[in-house]
């Protein structure tokens, strides 16, 4: 007999969630997918909001729903989508965020070097491809943007996804930040395609303008919160010391799989050249990090055993955050006073004492614009058809600069 592959999914965030096809139902139960469990959508942001916990399988099942609905509202408007193309766009939506790496976006250029989750997300695509003998061909060519309907690929990637508008409703409402709801069913609703190209029906402006504020603040108040940053520096610190160490032949404790990644720097063309490591990053996870890091508070190295001490007890480096660049003269005040506090190098204080900057535009109109359909059929972009001066403003981008140290610093100020 066969088996019923038509089941439902119950989500927090819309309710009964239909899998529509045996294809979607096989490859959310492959390995590569059901991975997804076991990394955090949002990094180390629970230690914020505790709620954050929630999982990139989460948000890629959410993301097709969404994906769903897009779809059924533009072809209720006549829009000429084919059965295959639907199943194809949901396949695409599905598998987009496949390639992330453990904690997300927050150790996203620390395990690997020089490859994004997208890449990522395209090779491991390409491999179940050959596993399911060809079907998901329509599907990457979508993801990749080589499809002749180009309104397909904008509602996977672009400034008004279905990425996008998942994270943003799901992040908000397992953060509990209220600024981030936006009205995902009227966008959906309000969506058109015009010249191959989505464009929003100028009922949903107020939606739309919604959107992009909800998505500024979500940046500034979860994605970018500086306690956040604060512990995922931490993090990235944690691993830059590991493989420091695994560089100079000390053998760290951690799983086999992760024992690869700390004893090698592994780039773009060791995906190409070495078939087997893309299934050896497919089997890492946020457990085989935070295994490891519980292990290494009783190292030997006294950097090391304090970084990953600090991270697990919640003792967070203080952030000091601003618009200009910190000074260089600060730096090297708060430098000199680790080396004298930990009995380290000026070298070694890098480890305590960290600079950097943070980007962020809410809409990138020179990306992909989100054109507002007039009713007498003219199309604008946003920043021009609405009345709100702040939606203009939001098209610069923002740079905020930020120095992390530890809090026992500041007694020797």
């Amino acid at each position: 007999m066969t088996q019923n592959k038509r089941k439902i999914i119950n989500d927090p965030i819309y309710g009964f969630v239909t899998i529509s096809s045996d294809l979607i139902y096989d490859l959310i139960n492959h390995r590569y997918f059901q991975r997804l469990r076991r990394i955090k959508q949002l990094g180390l942001t629970n230690l914020v909001y505790p709620g954050a916990l929630h999982t990139r399988f989460h948000h890629a099942i959410g993301a097709m729903h969404l994906m769903h609905e897009a779809l059924f509202s533009l072809k209720q408007k006549g829009i000429d989508i084919t059965d295959a193309e639907e199943e194809a766009a949901l396949i695409a939506i599905l598998l987009h965020d496949i390639g992330h790496g453990p904690f997300s976006h927050a150790l996203e250029h620390s395990i690997v070097k020089g490859i994004t989750h997208e890449d990522i997300s395209s090779l491991l695509m390409n491999r179940l491809n050959k596993t399911f003998k060809g079907k998901l061909s329509l599907a990457i060519k979508i993801f990749n943007n080589v499809y002749k309907k180009k309104f397909l690929h904008q509602l996977v990637s672009s400034q008004l996804d279905m990425d996008r508008l998942d994270y943003l409703k799901r992040d908000s409402f397992f953060t509990g930040v209220s600024e981030g709801v936006i009205s995902s069913d009227r966008i959906i609703k309000m969506l058109n395609v015009v010249n191959d190209q989505l464009v929003v029906e100028v009922k949903g402006i107020y939606s739309i303008e919604k959107f992009l504020i909800a998505r500024r603040l979500m940046y500034w108040q979860v994605y970018l919160h500086k306690t956040v940053l604060s512990a995922e520096t931490l993090l990235v610190t944690i691993l830059k010391r590991a493989k420091a160490l695994s560089a100079k032949g000390e053998l760290l404790f951690g799983t086999p799989v992760f024992q690869k990644f700390l004893q090698n720097n592994y780039t773009a063309s060791d995906f190409e050249k070495e078939e087997r490591l893309l299934d050896l990053f497919a089997q890492l996870d946020d457990y085989d990090i935070m295994a490891a890091i519980k292990v290494w508070t009783g190292h030997a190295d006294t950097i090391l055993q304090k970084l990953c001490e600090n991270l697990l007890e919640r003792h967070l480096y203080r952030i000091e955050l601003g618009q200009t660049p910190i000074p260089t003269s600060y730096k090297n005040q708060l430098i000199e006073k680790a080396t004298q506090r930990f009995g380290v190098s000026r070298r070694e204080a890098s480890y305590f004492v960290i600079s950097d900057e943070v980007n962020n535009s809410a809409y990138n109109s020179s990306d992909f614009k989100i054109n507002i359909l007039m009713s007498d059929g003219r199309l604008l972009d946003v920043a021009e058809a609405s009345d709100q001066l702040n939606i203009q403003s939001l098209t610069q981008p923002v740079t905020k600069y930020f120095v992390c140290y530890p809090k026992e610093l500041m007694a020797d100020k």
